[in-house]
C-alpha cells in the first residue's frame, strides 16, 4: 500500500523539467527588462518621473491583476483543466508584447516614446500575469507528496536560475560597438533573441504537463454579469487565507527577504564601480556582470540542490533556517571582501550570499503548497490561483517599493554619481553598508516570524490523510443518495424544463415562501381543473419529504467533514423544500 501511494504521488522528470523551462520564462523576461531599461535613462533621455513611473506604475498594475487572474484560472470549467490555456495565451501575449515594447527610436521624440513604452509595457505585464499566475497554481498541484512538491520547485528554480546567469551578460552585449553601434539599436534586436526562445519556454508547461477537464466541475460562474460578486468573492479569499497563521508567516518572510535583497541590488553597479574602481566604470570591466553571473551559477550549482537536500533530511523550516543563517554570513563577508583593487576577493563570498535568494522560493513555493492542504480542509475548496496570486502580490508590490527605496537611500547617504570616490568616500561607504546590512535586516525579521512556523511533514502527511478521508466519506455517502429513486429521478431531470423541480432550480433560502406560494397556486389551479385530487397531494407530499429529509442529511454530512455543497444539491434541496411546502399548503387548502 505504502509503495502505490509514493507511485502515486511522483511525477515524471519529463513534467518537471517541463515546468521548470516555464520558471525560466518567467524570470529571464523580467531579468533582461530590468537591464535594458537602464537604456530608456542612459539613451533616450527619460527624466527620474518618467522612469519612476515605468517601473512603478506597470508593476502595481500587475499586482491588482494578479488576485483576478488567480479567481478566473480556479474557476475555469473546460476539457483542457483550469491551467493549461492561461498559461498557453499569456506566454505569446507577453512574448509579443516585449517585442513591440522595445521598438523604440529616439528620432521619435521623448514624449512619444515614453507613452509608447508605457502602454506596451502594460500589454506586457498583463500578458505576465495571464501566463503566472495559473502556472505558478499548475507547480502547486502537481503533486500532493510532501518532498515531491520541493523536488519539483528545486528542479524548476535550478532552470530558471539560467535567467540569472545569462542576463547580466547583456551589460556586456549593450554597450559593446563591436556587437551594435547604439544600446538603443541593441535592445530593439535583442528584444527579438529574447522574447523567441522565452515564449517557447513559457508555453512549453501548456502543452507537456496534463491537467484533468473541469467541465463537470462545480466552480462559481465566470461572466461579465458575475464581475462584482467575483471582485468581492476575491477579497473574501484573500481574507480566509489570510486567516491561516503558517501563510501569513510565508508572506511576511518573503515579502522581507526579497524585497530588502531588492532594495539594494539596485546598487549593485554603484557599489562595484565606486567601492572597488574609484568610479571608474571604464575600469570596472566585466565585474559588474560576473557578480550577477557567479551569484546565478552558484545558487544553481550549490544553493538549490543543497536546500533540497537538506530540505528532505531536516524538513523544509529547517532548511529555510539554516540557508537563510548560510546568507547572513555571505553578507557580512561582502562587507569585508570588498577591497579596493582586489575585485576578485568578492567571490569569495558569493556562495554563501547566494543561500538567502537562491534558497527563498524553491523552499516558500513549496511550503505554499503544503499551506494550501490547510486551506482545503478547512474551507472544502482548492484555490491554487489564488493562493498563488496573493503569494506573488507580495513579491510584485514589494518590488514596486524596493525601487523607489533605492533611490531613497542614494539621496540619504548624498551619493553622486557624478564625482569620484576620493571625493564622497562617507557617501561610497554608506552605499555599500546599506548594500550589506539591509537585506540582513530583512532577514533577521523574516527568520523570527519564521521561529514558530507549524507544518512539519508529520502534520502535512496527517493533512493529507484528513483530506483523503473527508472525500472518500463524501464521495460514499453521495453514491449511496444516488440510490434513493425520488432523488435520482431529480438528477436525471435537472435542466429539463418541465416539471416543478426544473421550475424552481435557482429559488434562494430567502424565497421558500414565494415559490411555495407559486406550487400551491399551481396545484390549486389544476384540483380546480379537475386535473389532481388529494390523493396525488399526498404522495408528493410524501416524495418530496423523503427528498428533503436525504438531502438534509447530506447537508449536515458535509457541514461536519468541512466540505462545500455543490450547487446542484443546493438548488435540488431548494426546490424539493418550496415543492413540499407548496403541495402542504395545497393539502390544506383542499380539506377545508
Amino acid at each position: 500500500m505504502k509503495k502505490s501511494i509514493l507511485l502515486t504521488n511522483k511525477v515524471p522528470m519529463g513534467q518537471k523539467i517541463a515546468f521548470g523551462f516555464g520558471m525560466l520564462a518567467n524570470q529571464m523576461f523580467p531579468a533582461i527588462l530590468g537591464i535594458f531599461m537602464i537604456v530608456l535613462v542612459e539613451d533616450l533621455g527619460f527624466a527620474g518621473w518618467m522612469w519612476s513611473l515605468v517601473f512603478l506604475f506597470p508593476r502595481i498594475f500587475d499586482a491588482f491583476l494578479d488576485p483576478i487572474m488567480g479567481f478566473i484560472t480556479d474557476n475555469t470549467k473546460s476539457r483542457w483543466g483550469r491551467r493549461r490555456q492561461y498559461v498557453m495565451i499569456g506566454g505569446i501575449l507577453m512574448g509579443l508584447a516585449y517585442i513591440f515594447m522595445w521598438q523604440i527610436y529616439k528620432s521619435d521624440g521623448l514624449e512619444y516614446n515614453f507613452w509608447y513604452f508605457f502602454l506596451w509595457s502594460l500589454v506586457f505585464y498583463i500578458g505576465l500575469t495571464v501566463f503566472s499566475v495559473p502556472y505558478v497554481a499548475m507547480g502547486y498541484e502537481m503533486s500532493d507528496d510532501f518532498h515531491e512538491r520541493t523536488n519539483i520547485m528545486a528542479i524548476s528554480q535550478w532552470i530558471g536560475q539560467w535567467a540569472w546567469v545569462i542576463a547580466p551578460l547583456f551589460w556586456i552585449i549593450m554597450y559593446d560597438e563591436s556587437w551594435f553601434p547604439s544600446a538603443d539599436i541593441a535592445v530593439r534586436e535583442l528584444a527579438i533573441w529574447v522574447s523567441i526562445p522565452c515564449t517557447i519556454c513559457a508555453i512549453i508547461p501548456a502543452i507537456f504537463i496534463k491537467s484533468k477537464p473541469t467541465i463537470n466541475e462545480n466552480y462559481e460562474p465566470l461572466n461579465l454579469a458575475s464581475v462584482g460578486n467575483s471582485l468581492r468573492k476575491i477579497y473574501e479569499s484573500f481574507i480566509e487565507a489570510f486567516k491561516i497563521k503558517d501563510f501569513r508567516k510565508l508572506c511576511g518572510a518573503t515579502f522581507l527577504i526579497f524585497n530588502a535583497f531588492n532594495t539594494v541590488a539596485a546598487l549593485t553597479f554603484f557599489v562595484i564601480v565606486y567601492k572597488l574602481f574609484n568610479g571608474d566604470a571604464g575600469a570596472s570591466g566585466v565585474w559588474v556582470s560576473m557578480f550577477g553571473c557567479l551569484g546565478a551559477l552558484a545558487t544553481t550549482f550549490i544553493v538549490i540542490p543543497s536546500v533540497a537536500w537538506i530540505s528532505k533530511k531536516m524538513g523544509k523550516k529547517k532548511a529555510f533556517m539554516l540557508s537563510q543563517s548560510i546568507s547572513l554570513l555571505g553578507y557580512i563577508l561582502l562587507y569585508f571582501l570588498f577591497i579596493p583593487g582586489k575585485p576578485w576577493m568578492y567571490i569569495l563570498a558569493l556562495p554563501f550570499f547566494s543561500f538567502g535568494i537562491g534558497s527563498l522560493f524553491t523552499i516558500m513555493m513549496s511550503m505554499t503548497a503544503d499551506v494550501i492542504d490547510i486551506d482545503e480542509v478547512n474551507t472544502g475548496k482548492r484555490r491554487e490561483g489564488i493562493f498563488g496570486a496573493i503569494y506573488w502580490w507580495m513579491v510584485k508590490v514589494g518590488y514596486g517599493i524596493a525601487g523607489a527605496l533605492s533611490g531613497l537611500i542614494i539621496t540619504f547617504v548624498g551619493f553622486n554619481p557624478d564625482l569620484a570616490t576620493i571625493d564622497q568616500q562617507s557617501a561610497v561607504d554608506g552605499l555599500h553598508s546599506f548594500f550589506c546590512f539591509f537585506p540582513m535586516l530583512g532577514t533577521i525579521i523574516a527568520m523570527f516570524i519564521m521561529r514558530d512556523y507549524s507544518i512539519t511533514e508529520e502534520k502535512a502527511s496527517q493533512i493529507k490523510k484528513t483530506l483523503e478521508f473527508k472525500k472518500n466519506q463524501f464521495n460514499q455517502f453521495i453514491n449511496e443518495m444516488k440510490k434513493i429513486p425520488v432523488w435520482y429521478e431529480i438528477v436525471q431531470k435537472r435542466g429539463n424544463s418541465h416539471g416543478m423541480i426544473a421550475k424552481t432550480m435557482n429559488i434562494k433560502v430567502d424565497d421558500y415562501e414565494y415559490w411555495a406560494n407559486a406550487h400551491l397556486e399551481e396545484y390549486m389551479l389544476r384540483y380546480n381543473d379537475g386535473n389532481l385530487d388529494v390523493e396525488d397531494v399526498k404522495l408528493r407530499i410524501e416524495k418530496f419529504g423523503i427528498i428533503v429529509a436525504e438531502l438534509e442529511k447530506l447537508i449536515k454530512k458535509a457541514a461536519e467533514l468541512n466540505l462545500n455543497i455543490t450547487h446542484e444539491i443546493h438548488n435540488d434541496y431548494c426546490a424539493a423544500r418550496a415543492s413540499l411546502l407548496g403541495a402542504e399548503y395545497a393539502l390544506k387548502e383542499m380539506n377545508k
